[in-house]
């Protein structure tokens, strides 16, 4: 990503970004055929610890999703025009024809298709021991993201299809796949003895840390996930230390393409409390009044890649609960 210092593009929402297309720095108008998202640890799981039969598992598995993400991009093949006119025929996306097919914007990288990972911290800590904070975790990590990274170029080369590779914000899979893992592998301590995976290559939210550590950290892991990421830092009510917050905003300009800060917001109905907490229960509660009816107070925060005042599953439910603070009040 250096190379797109001083270009200025939004992303979609969350994370999402369109990789640099032929003809120059065009982003706004392109689009995404999909995404397939692989599961870091399930590999590593697989090989049973065993080096050599990981990267083995891991090729395989990639066979697995490039015919996967092949299936969506030629379901996209021959669609018209006419279908979405607002997209396809008034600039949106382009200005096809009306009865045009679409299929020449599937090419040459004017639309992108994602290669989604997740969990790559479990995957780091079963085959190393260690996480993105130690020398060998860090390196392997980083070796695997490459490995992904090749895997698209190659696609690429061979389809002309703007394969990607995308961390993948799994709101719900994170849940789904822990559930997986389980049910395959067991109960396997820092691995799957918890109903979540950790999203993209984020340092596991548990893990103390501080906030430019970590950033400077992921940094290194964002610059191999072109198609798509972010990277948060978890804060409590800043309010009262607003220049800590100008000097995260001030790094992550310096260090980093795209990050956040998370904090929550909230509100007791019976009482007024504005600092009411998830307790080991995975439930809300009130600490002034003992509320815990979700549908007496408000709590706004990040769950994943958006901000959600909504009840959400288990597995997100338990990263929540888990989320240390990368900086004080």
């Amino acid at each position: 990503m250096r190379e797109l210092k001083g270009d200025v593009y939004g992303c979609m929402g969350c994370r999402s970004f369109l990789t640099p297309d032929p003809e120059g720095h065009k982003y706004w108008g392109r689009f995404n055929q999909g995404v397939v998202t692989i599961n870091l640890p399930d590999v590593a799981l697989s090989s049973g610890g065993d080096m050599e039969k990981f990267w083995k598992i891991l090729d395989e598995r990639l066979e697995l999703c490039y015919r996967a993400l092949m299936t969506r991009h030629n379901s996209l093949k021959g669609t018209i025009s006419d279908v979405a006119p607002i997209l396809w025929q008034h600039g949106a996306y382009a200005r096809l024809a009306p009865g045009e097919k679409i299929d020449k914007l599937l090419y040459n990288n004017y639309s992108t298709i994602s290669l989604g990972y997740a969990g790559l911290f479990e995957c780091i800590k079963y085959m190393t021991g260690e996480s993105q904070l130690e020398d060998y975790g860090k390196e392997f990590g980083l070796s695997v993201m490459q490995v992904l990274n090749d895997a698209c170029a190659k696609w690429r080369e061979e389809t002309t299809i703007g394969f990607s590779v995308y961390g993948s914000p799994i709101e719900s899979t994170t849940y789904k796949f822990a559930k997986a893992l389980k049910k395959r592998f067991g109960i396997i301590k820092g691995i799957t003895d918890k109903d979540y995976v950790t999203n993209s290559y984020h340092i596991t939210p548990a893990q103390p840390i501080d906030a430019f550590s970590k950033l400077k950290i992921e940094s290194e892991f964002q610059e191999l996930s072109p198609g798509g990421a972010i990277s948060y830092i978890e804060t409590p009510n800043m309010t009262k230390n607003i220049p800590a917050i100008l000097e995260v905003i001030k790094y992550i300009y310096e260090n980093i393409m795209y990050a956040e800060i998370n904090t929550m917001t909230s509100y007791c109905h019976e009482c007024g409390c504005t600092d009411i907490y998830m307790g080991d229960d995975l439930k809300f509660h009130c600490p002034q009044c003992g509320n815990d009816d979700y549908n007496k107070m408000n709590v706004a925060l990040r769950i994943c890649g958006y901000i959600s005042t909504n009840p959400f599953n288990e597995g997100r439910a338990a990263d929540i609960h888990d989320r240390v603070a990368h900086l004080g009040d």
